[in-house]
């Protein structure tokens, strides 16, 4: 019978994980900020894939203090997500409805980050790696203002003109279907 793993063992598989997640999202980041129309979105993902390639540095440095080769395992979790965001920017959603739904996007990635990171700084403190937590702890507060901005940016207005958008689309279709039944409005077939 093989012999059990151990939480050392779990620790290193979680970082394996962790580690080709951020790979994957080096190559998605510039794809959000490509199809952001406001300014201030793009910057937040151009900045966040800046420190994404921060991060991937500084799990290196954690396998090597651990004395394990840097290598990742494939995340399938942080693949889903990503694949949603790509199913995200393949709709035809008007631009600041667009900028919401890649801010939801950002922050599905943020969250499932951020449980990663969180699980690994305990383990890594409940082992005694307290080189590797303090690294990985730096990772996570990153990880904390990165949701944090696009928090702000989301409730800093773009949610609310997407709201806005909407219901001045809602409030058209009643005159619409009064005038010459049920059509679609202009502010709607007009979309890019």
């Amino acid at each position: 019978m093989a012999e059990a793993g151990t939480l050392h063992d779990a620790f290193i598989d979680e970082l394996r994980d962790t580690y080709d997640a951020e790979k994957q999202l080096t190559k998605a980041l510039p794809k959000l900020a490509k199809a952001s129309s406001n300014s201030k979105l793009r910057q937040a993902f151009e900045s966040h894939l800046e420190e994404t390639q921060g991060q991937v540095e500084r799990l290196e440095q954690v396998f090597e203090s651990l004395g394990e080769k840097v290598r990742g395992k494939h995340c399938d979790g942080i693949a889903g997500i990503i694949e949603e965001g790509k199913s995200i920017m393949e709709e035809d959603f008007d631009d600041t409805t667009m900028d919401a739904c890649l801010i939801a996007a950002g922050q599905r990635a943020e969250h499932y980050e951020m449980a990663a990171y969180g699980t690994l700084v305990a383990w890594a403190q409940a082992m005694g790696h307290a080189e590797a937590a303090k690294l990985l702890q730096q990772t996570l507060d990153e990880e904390k203002a990165a949701d944090k901005k696009l928090s702000g940016l989301a409730e800093g207005g773009i949610n609310q003109s997407a709201a806005d958008a909407a219901h001045s689309e809602e409030d058209e279709e009643p005159e619409a279907a009064v005038a010459g039944g049920p059509r679609k409005s202009a502010a709607k077939s007009g979309r890019r």
